[in-house]
């Protein structure tokens, strides 16, 4: 699995987002699925960037 190495405001943001004990791993997948339903939405809505 690749690894990937955060600078310490990223790590910051990223604890603004989490709910209760969820781990990184999860809250980057969410961040990930949103970004892709996003972009699916301007695709389909006949937006492209």
């Amino acid at each position: 699995m690749p690894s990937v190495e955060l600078d310490a405001e990223t790590v910051d943001r990223l604890d603004d987002l989490r709910v209760e004990a969820e781990s990184y791993d999860d809250i980057v997948t969410e961040l990930i699925n949103i970004y892709e339903a996003e972009e699916l939405t301007l695709f389909h809505g006949g937006e492209e960037y």
